[in-house]
């Protein structure tokens, strides 16, 4: 039982939660996840199963896209609506769109944000909302994001909604906060749903009921995941010794691909996928990685 699935996390459940629901129903010991979610918010969950878990490394680095709502007028110690107020103002001129065109522009690219204390990032090995809520003090580093796209969808009385792409690492309950600050008009993240983790996509995950109903019917294969990575194809007679971790030199791909240094291939032999190797330019060679299929 080797593969992905589209998960649909629902509101409450937390990422760790759904890898014990997928336990349960597959009866499957080896599961994981791929991409945090926080427990309030809904949306894909990328779980791998059996084999698959050795792959999940490889979904790090893709573009993850998101919906939100959020609300002027007060600001939280979390950056969302569950937590504690801490600024309010009870009288702001909401932005009109093109002040909210001007704050999104702002916050494309390249930016600087400091991920929110009440969260699962590990500071000396301790999840930093597992610090908070024994009392000691959090210092979170700001950290660098990539914000691919921001899109304004639907504006209201205090609040609006936006769509985002944008790189692993960014919390979106920051960027809310930061967007506020930018307007200088205290704000908050009032809902989240993740759309998609680079392949895989809101309309096509599936729910808890539809897991427990289906079962292992709903697994994806699991190379399906790795589309953003170069397909490098093993002549037949290497796949023993790609099996054994010997490298197998080809001098035509790099004149043929024009890549320098590393590339970070998903192999496959008379067309089944047997693992993740990288090209070598330094050996002019393809190296096993991860071999899956023996």
């Amino acid at each position: 039982m080797d593969g992905f699935i589209n998960f649909l996390k629902p509101p409450g459940m937390t990422s760790h939660d759904a890898v014990g629901y997928v336990r349960r129903q597959l009866g499957e010991k080896k599961v994981g996840h791929a991409g945090t979610l926080d427990p309030g918010a809904a949306g894909v969950l990328p779980v791998a199963v059996g084999r698959a878990t050795r792959l999940i490394e490889y979904l790090d680095g893709v573009e993850k896209a998101y919906r939100a709502e959020m609300v002027f007028g007060f600001a939280t110690d979390s950056g969302d609506d569950s937590g504690t107020v801490v600024e309010r103002a009870d009288d702001f001129v909401m932005p009109d769109r093109e002040r909210l065109s001007e704050a999104f522009a702002a916050f494309t690219g390249t930016i600087t944000q400091v991920p929110p204390a009440h969260s699962a990032i590990k500071i000396n090995g301790r999840r930093a909302c597992d610090l908070l809520r024994e009392g000691h003090r959090v210092e979170i580093p700001s950290r660098q994001v990539n914000i691919y796209s921001l899109q304004l969808l639907q504006t209201g009385r205090s609040h609006i909604v936006f769509d985002v792409a944008c790189s692993k690492g960014t919390y979106i309950r920051s960027l809310c906060t930061d967007i506020g600050a930018y307007l200088g008009i205290p704000a908050t993240m009032s809902f989240l749903v993740r759309r998609a983790v680079g392949g895989f996509v809101l309309e096509e995950a599936v729910t808890p009921e539809e897991l427990a109903e289906k079962k292992e019917a709903v697994l994806l294969p699991m190379e399906g995941c790795l589309g953003h990575l170069r397909r490098y194809d093993l002549p037949q007679e290497r796949l023993k010794a790609f099996s054994n971790g010997l490298l197998t030199h080809d001098r035509h791909f790099l004149a043929k691909h024009g890549h320098e240094g590393n590339v970070t291939l998903r192999v496959y032999c008379g067309g089944e996928f047997v693992g993740i190797g990288h090209f070598d330019a330094a050996k002019a060679a393809v190296l096993p990685d991860k071999v899956i299929v023996r």
